[in-house]
């Protein structure tokens, strides 16, 4: 794996690589949510990407790029759902051998589709265990090739295409906001507004239990946390990556946080607003936008990406309901 930090000429690249393979998922609108949020806000809708989420985007990418011998023997990777998910698939479509190492306290709903798509799942304590440990000796045992959630250039090239897509389908804005855990989605979305809107403002927003990215920055340093409680299981990270942290520390305006009652809320505004359903990481961005975190957005557009749907059924209900 390259450890140059990858560009926009990347992320078209990956377009050209998902072109036909991964969905051009729609851009949602809402006279009503404008109304919350005092500007007028687009809405990439990733819980409508393959997998349910835009970490497909990345996997597939990622995959693509393996040569004849990676593919026989395998991928190796470690995530609490979606990126186990999105490996998974990318892995059947393309012909390879998978194994995916995910935490016992994993949705149930994301353990089964991996397991699904063909996926081989190893189990581990995510407040015990260190997952990266875990992946890297199954990678040797048995010469396999780990793609980690994050930090990868064609993961994060992967993910840049979903911002890419917003900008092209709706033109500039003078805001995007992702959510952010370990930081490929957001390095990804760095890439694409500075080539497609430069004027453009980038924010991450990652949970308040779990603010690694923010500390990192202002310390100027990666910065390691302890797994944070948090009902948004996607950000769960511990630290941001060698390639995302210097894509953040040179391109982000800004990093916010978002509380677990923020991304229920928030949860309720999308359900009831737009009829859709999306897991608690997903709203990380709009629950910052409307608890009025993200600065100087009244009658701005703002672009924000809903990153996944994946949430059990009574598991909404509960937080919802």
């Amino acid at each position: 794996m390259s450890t140059a930090l990858p560009t926009y000429a990347d992320v078209e690249a990956a377009a050209a690589v998902l072109e036909g393979v991964a969905h051009r998922t729609p851009v949602l609108r809402s006279r009503r949510l404008d109304d919350l949020a005092g500007c007028e806000v687009h809405l990439k809708a990733e819980h409508l990407q393959r997998v349910g989420a835009f970490k497909f985007r990345g996997a597939f990418t990622a995959l693509s790029a393996f040569d004849a011998d990676q593919r026989r023997g395998g991928v190796v990777a470690y995530s609490s759902g979606n990126h186990a998910q999105a490996v998974a698939l990318a892995a059947r479509e393309l012909g390879i051998p998978a194994v995916i190492v995910m935490p016992h306290d994993a949705p149930e709903l994301k353990v089964a589709a991996t397991q699904g798509y063909g996926a081989e799942v190893v189990r581990y304590d995510r407040y015990t265990e260190d997952r990266e440990a875990i992946g890297a000796a199954l990678a040797q045992e048995r010469g396999m090739t780990v793609v980690p959630p994050y930090d990868h250039p064609h993961v994060i090239a992967g993910q840049g295409t979903a911002v890419k897509e917003l900008l092209e389908d709706c033109g500039p804005m003078d805001v995007v906001v992702t959510p952010l855990g370990g930081g490929g989605l957001l390095s990804g979305s760095i890439l694409a507004a500075g080539a497609l809107a430069p004027e453009a403002r980038v924010y991450g927003v990652e949970p308040e239990a779990g603010d690694d990215a923010r500390r990192s920055l202002a310390e100027g340093r990666i910065v390691s946390i302890e797994t944070p409680r948090t009902i948004a299981d996607g950000a769960q990270t511990l630290h941001l990556g060698e390639l995302t942290f210097p894509i953040l520390r040179d391109g982000v305006t800004g990093i916010v946080t978002a509380g677990d009652e923020q991304l229920v809320e928030a949860m309720a505004v999308v359900a009831s607003t737009l009829k859709q359903v999306v897991e608690p990481t997903s709203v990380l961005g709009l629950a910052a936008l409307l608890s009025g975190a993200i600065p100087d957005v009244a009658g701005r557009r703002v672009g924000v990406v809903l990153s996944g749907g994946n949430v059990d059924l009574a598991r909404f209900a509960s937080l919802v309901g």
